[in-house]
């Protein structure tokens, strides 16, 4: 017998989410009723349009991060005293956030509770995240996120049930009181969902054919690690140094799960000191992806470009389905929409925020799209997708190598010979001061509301035009506004500005550089050498070193 029990709570404040939910320092959640609050917040904002909490069916999962299992019981509590019906719950609680959309979409659940805060660091001392994924698979948008903040700025009671705690360790069925507690192997549903995308038989073919063909896959401890050892050790046949760091681990090994040349070292290393072909990572929840190759480092902008254009050519998801548009995030780099041009395809720019592509690939006009922070995806699912961008990348290189031996460098210079190159690189300044970062970026828009910054030269650039980066969303009507400060000069070269709110303390201010180039001597450039003239000027521009206090980026990529 299950017991419902009302207690009294009261509001606690920040509890806002963001694009990617609600993330914390750990010990921020472990404040007695502050998960309990948020959790019911977040069941009571379920749209009555996807059914709302009664009756639910919600999945649920994470990457395992430090301080998951008791959030685990407390969305079980919560979701008895709001009448779920159904939870479908990850082995251990461990789900990627690809495999959970996927799951959501097959199993036409509600939505998806995800406990992860992606590529920030876990443990005790780190960092925790709660995300709402709707009934199409993809983050809530603004006006979900937004009812969960109200309702946590007016709680009082908690409404929970009371059982005793429920073991995950195990697959199947449970039934607590009225609710059925589902429990499955997260593995299992996403690689059915890639043989269905990918010619598997292709990629294994090229592995068994080309013997000397090295690659190393870095799961970084995150969630990845049970899909990278199923996919390329059983399912391709490769030996298991193919793999690394492929346990998921509370604390990810003490390390930051974020694939970048900084965060991913020990891949880059392996690469460079091993002489091997390829190199892929993904982050803590399975969405990013970090692609290399022998002397060659992929951007992400670069990285998406690159799969658009193969698509139809070697991935038969998009033989079958077509290609209907191609989309990426404002401060992306360019290089897809060049792609976009050549193919007579519709292509968008939209804020940062999966949801943004989630709304037109539900109307059919987006088929392929990108983040230059190491997002990228399709209309499979309505998230990013770490694995996806590898298996996209595998399924390449054994198309192109049927004609002739193709490096990761070779597909790159391909590339750009064809559409040229847009130089591109992101200077990240993390957990700097909120308020004084906030004054830099008000200056800034202060002198654009003033036409301060058209046609003032600096450093040999001359600005074309400047703004506030502004959305209309095409589909919803919707207006995102504030969404990046844009220096575009007269040669196309861009500056981008924005502050990030993927940290769980301070502020991340990014700083954007792009340049295109078709002059072919300039291909083979190395990128900050290439960017540095514009880098001078936007850190002139900007006065990022007076604002913040800081001389250098925490990462640059």
């Amino acid at each position: 017998m299950v017991s419902i029990v009302s207690t009294p709570t009261k509001p606690f404040e920040g509890q806002k989410p963001g694009t990617s939910g609600l993330r914390k320092r750990v010990k921020v959640f472990q404040q007695e009723n502050y998960t309990e609050n948020f959790i019911q917040s977040t069941l009571e904002a379920i749209p009555e349009s996807d059914g709302g909490p009664k009756n639910a069916t919600i999945v649920v999962g994470g990457d395992g991060r430090y301080y998951s299992d008791e959030v685990l019981q407390v969305i079980v509590k919560c979701s008895l005293g709001q009448g779920v019906s159904r939870l479908i719950v990850g082995l251990n609680g461990i789900v990627s956030t690809p495999a959970a959309s996927n799951i959501i979409r097959k199993r036409k659940a509600t939505g998806g509770i995800l406990l992860t805060a992606s590529h920030n660091p876990g443990g005790p001392e780190n960092d925790f995240g709660i995300k709402y994924n709707c009934s199409n698979g993809g983050p809530a948008p603004e006006s979900v996120t937004n009812k969960i903040y109200e309702n946590s700025k007016t709680i009082t009671e908690l409404k929970v049930g009371i059982v005793p705690k429920v073991d995950f360790s195990k697959l199947g069925t449970q039934e607590i009181g009225d609710l059925t507690v589902e429990i499955i192997d997260g593995v299992n549903d996403y690689v059915e969902l890639m043989k269905e995308i990918f010619d598997f038989d292709s990629i294994k073919s090229f592995f068994t054919n080309n013997k000397d063909f090295k690659m190393l896959f870095d799961g970084m401890n995150g969630v990845t690690g049970p899909y990278g050892q199923r996919l390329f050790v059983e399912e391709f046949g490769l030996d298991k140094s193919s793999i690394m760091r492929c346990v998921p681990l509370p604390d990810f090994g003490g390390a930051h799960p974020d694939p970048n040349l900084t965060y991913a070292h020990d891949l880059v290393e392996s690469v460079e000191k091993d002489g091997l072909d390829f190199g892929a990572a993904s982050d803590g929840d399975g969405d990013r992806n970090m692609i290399i190759g022998k002397k060659a480092f992929v951007t992400p902008s670069d990285s998406v470009a690159i799969i658009a254009h193969y698509a139809k050519e070697a991935i038969p998801y998009f033989q079958k389905n077509g290609v209907h548009g191609l989309a990426r995030s404002m401060p992306t780099s360019q290089a897809i929409d060049l792609v976009a041009k050549k193919m007579g395809l519709e292509y968008f720019e939209v804020p940062t925020g999966w949801k943004f592509f989630g709304n037109l690939m539900d109307a059919g006009r987006c088929s392929i799209c990108g983040e230059e922070s190491f997002g990228t995806g399709s209309d499979h699912i309505r998230e990013k997708d770490g694995l996806w961008a590898v298996l996209a990348w595998l399924s390449i290189i054994a198309h192109v190598n049927k004609e002739k031996p193709t490096s990761v460098q070779d597909i790159l210079q391909k590339h750009y010979q064809i559409y040229g190159r847009n130089f591109f690189s992101r200077y990240d300044y993390e957990e700097v001061d909120g308020k004084s970062a906030e004054e830099m970026v008000d200056r800034l828009r202060h002198q654009i509301e003033k036409n301060e910054l058209a046609n003032k030269t600096i450093g040999g650039f001359t600005i074309d035009k400047a703004d506030d980066f502004e959305y209309l969303d095409p589909i919803d009507g919707s207006i995102s506004k504030n969404q990046g400060v844009r220096i575009i000069f007269k040669d196309g070269s861009r500056i981008v500005i924005r502050l990030s709110g993927t940290g769980s303390q301070g502020a991340t201010v990014r700083l954007y550089v792009e340049k295109y180039s078709n002059d072919t001597t300039e291909y083979t450039n190395e990128t900050q050498t290439a960017l540095k003239p514009l880098i001078d000027v936007a850190l002139e521009l900007s006065e990022l070193e007076k604002f913040t206090g800081r001389n250098t980026p925490t990462v640059i990529t």
